[in-house]
């Protein structure tokens, strides 16, 4: 008894096998344009197929039309978002199309605006005005500087001046502040070596108190040059000449004055200027202006004097012929002075009568005189 083989007979697989490799190596050695899958390679118009989709024409792009909406109803927030929407339904092929958006956004001509220059590097800060002074003053220049104030009455030379010797002169006083009428006494108290002097004006008045100006300097060839006007009723304020610096400070501490030779206080003045008539009389006639630098305790100005009339003055129950010279004022709240001389007494002030603005007014007549 024959038994068969338990191994397989692998003959006929190998030959099958043999032939299905024969099979695959016939198809991948045909040419691609003998299985009519595409296009032969030695074409001139060879290109990949993804090429060619991109060079197709796509269809209605709606990025540019929505960008050009934004810019004319100025919403940019709501195009942008419409824009995100259509472009995410789009194909790939399409996404990369709009990627061209840009362009007609820098194509749209943006709306006119005014034509506003801008600075330059050669004029790099606003234009400023500047008001240009005189070489010759050593200020330096400012902007909007205010203008010169303008030109009053220049102060007048003196040419000789006569004054009396020591003496003490009493008034009465007759005056009205505040619609109230009163009485007082006053005293000009006149004292002088040749080189110095000190001059005290003295008003007291019942209920009313006392009030005290008082000026002291040195006497020149030109008169009197004040060197401290001080004016006390309660406090006291002052101003100071301060000729050698050319200016006159006050206590107050008001802005400094500009001295000027010359320059004469609220008590002082009355005495120069009866110096001044009573060493040249013919000098100033009816008419006549004399003007002063006059300074108080908290400023000082020009105070020009009149030459007005020869009037006859009562002087202790007599009647004197005197000169009368009066400043008038020259701004809203100068006071109106007016100022009698008596020749026969040396030219001392027999009379005077300060006017405010208000109506109020002193008024100050000779009764008698002391020698010292």
């Amino acid at each position: 008894m024959t038994i068969a083989s338990r191994h397989p007979d692998w003959r006929p697989l190998t030959a099958l096998a043999v032939l299905v490799m024969l099979g695959h190596v016939l198809v991948l050695s045909a040419p691609v344009a003998q299985l009519g899958t595409g296009p032969s390679l030695d074409a001139p118009d060879a290109r990949t197929w993804i090429t060619r989709s991109v060079d197709a024409a796509p269809p209605a792009d709606p990025v540019p039309g929505a960008v050009q909406m934004a810019a004319a109803s100025a919403k940019p927030a709501k195009t942008a978002q419409n824009s995100i929407k259509s472009a995410s339904n789009r194909p790939v092929a399409q996404v990369k199309r709009a990627q061209a958006a840009p362009e007609t956004v820098a194509q749209l001509s943006p709306p006119a605006l005014p034509d506003v220059p801008s600075p330059t590097l050669a004029d790099p800060t606003p234009t400023l005005t500047i008001t240009a002074l005189p070489e010759s003053s050593g200020a330096t220049a400012v902007a909007a500087a205010a203008p010169p104030p303008p030109a009053g009455p220049k102060t007048t030379p003196v040419q000789a001046v006569s004054l009396p010797g020591s003496v003490r002169l009493l008034y009465k006083v007759v005056g009205m502040a505040k619609t109230m009428n009163y009485q007082a006494n006053a005293e000009l108290a006149w004292k002088t070596n040749g080189d110095s002097y000190e001059a005290v004006m003295k008003v007291s008045a019942f209920l009313i108190g006392s009030r005290t100006w008082t000026s002291v300097g040195k006497v020149t060839g030109t008169g009197l040059a004040p060197t401290r006007f001080s004016d006390k009723f309660r406090a006291e304020q002052a101003a100071h000449f301060e000729a050698d610096k050319g200016k006159i400070t006050f206590s107050a501490n008001t802005p400094e004055a500009a001295w000027t030779d010359g320059a004469q206080d609220q008590i002082s003045v009355f005495l120069q200027l009866g110096g001044m008539l009573a060493a040249n009389p013919p000098g100033f006639p009816v008419g006549s202006n004399i003007t002063f630098l006059t300074a108080g305790s908290r400023n000082a100005d020009l105070w020009t004097f009149v030459v007005e009339s020869e009037e006859n003055v009562d002087v202790t129950n007599k009647s004197v012929p005197a000169l009368k010279l009066t400043r008038k004022p020259r701004k809203e709240f100068d006071q109106k002075v007016e100022l009698w001389y008596a020749p026969s007494l040396g030219y001392l002030p027999v009379r005077n009568r300060i006017t405010q603005q208000n109506g109020d007014f002193i008024d100050q007549q000779l009764t008698e005189v002391v020698k010292l």
